[in-house]
């Protein structure tokens, strides 16, 4: 009798346990609402009703794509941490033995593309550990339940809605949806709107595999970095200081908002020096960026090429840690 009991609990307790953890992703009434309109916004757009019904079938709101979202390592790490973290010593073995297995592929595709191989293994390194952690997360989803979220709700939504017109058009299929909790997807972790834009099938297997085929993959980021202007052997940043006080207008801190760019020779003029006694064309035009804002911490003239890396992602600390590892990977 007792042993009955205890076993009867034990089920009822999970049963329980399933049933509130499914209602808690499911049953929001005020998501459901949402999720309708959606729907019909979608249908509106020239998405099918077939792929509405088989993509959004199983959608949920997922609580933990917000927590995510709210406390990223943007937000909360200083610049040396974050960057010391992403282009460490086993990363760059890692890169160097890669390169060294695939050399006749990067070699190709720098040529074509004009992106140096290591730029493209530091994306690579950075975003997924060169493919290793491409993401668990149910795409549809994490992308819905940003949708719903109202910090970036419209970049959210048009993601959503390209998503499920790459579906229609069968370059994608629900069933491998599975990336980062932002809703990116593959090697590269692209996002819906620069697969569409930017992704090639570079093996020519009529198949776009972002996942699967290092070819597609490392083409695509190529073809992507080039198109959004990225120049072959030029500067990315250099670490620097300053030897007098400068005007505020000067130090940029805001990835979404870099001004203030001249030549070299006037920022030399204006007071920076050169941590590693550097030689800097003084032809090229930079910008002064500080991304922690406090006394004794990293200063960096950044120059054309680093803003095109925050195309990619808007983050000051991403766009030097990927600098920062691609030089590594050369030396």
């Amino acid at each position: 009798m007792n042993f009955f009991f205890k076993t009867t609990l034990k089920v009822f307790i999970f049963v329980v346990f399933i049933t509130s953890n499914s209602l808690s992703e499911t049953t929001d009434p005020q998501f459901n609402e949402w999720l309708n309109s959606f729907k019909k916004n979608a249908l509106k757009k020239g998405i099918s009703q077939k792929t509405i019904n088989v993509a959004l079938k199983n959608v949920k709101f997922l609580d933990q794509v917000i927590k995510y979202d709210r406390k990223q390592p943007e937000f909360y790490e200083d610049t040396n941490t974050y960057v010391k973290k992403r282009a460490n010593d086993i990363r760059v073995k890692k890169a160097r033995n890669l390169l060294k297995q695939n050399y006749e592929l990067f070699n190709e595709i720098e040529k074509k593309f004009k992106v140096e191989k290591e730029i493209l293994l530091a994306l690579w390194g950075i975003e997924t550990n060169f493919g290793k952690h491409v993401g668990k997360m149910d795409i549809i989803s994490s992308l819905a339940t940003l949708s719903y979220d109202k910090r970036r709700r419209d970049f959210f939504t048009s993601q959503l809605l390209i998503l499920l017109e790459l579906i229609d058009d069968e370059l994608l299929s629900p069933d491998e949806l599975y990336g980062s909790w932002a809703g990116a997807f593959g090697n590269f972790q692209f996002m819906p709107s620069t697969i569409k834009n930017y992704a090639i099938d570079y093996d020519l297997n009529n198949k776009i595999e972002l996942k699967t085929s290092l070819k597609d993959s490392l083409a695509s980021a190529a073809n992507y970095i080039n198109r959004i202007g990225w120049k072959k052997n030029h500067p990315c940043f250099y670490e620097v200081k300053l030897s007098k006080k400068i005007n505020k207008k000067f130090l940029n801190s805001s990835a979404r908002n870099i001004s203030n760019r001249l030549k070299v020779n006037k920022w030399k003029k204006k007071g920076i020096t050169e941590i590693h006694d550097k030689e800097i064309s003084v032809n090229y035009k930079a910008a002064l960026i500080w991304p922690d804002q406090k006394e004794n911490t990293p200063m960096f003239l950044v120059f054309d090429n680093y803003e095109k890396i925050l195309k990619w992602n808007r983050s000051l600390r991403f766009g030097i840690s990927v600098c920062t590892l691609a030089q590594k990977i050369k030396i």
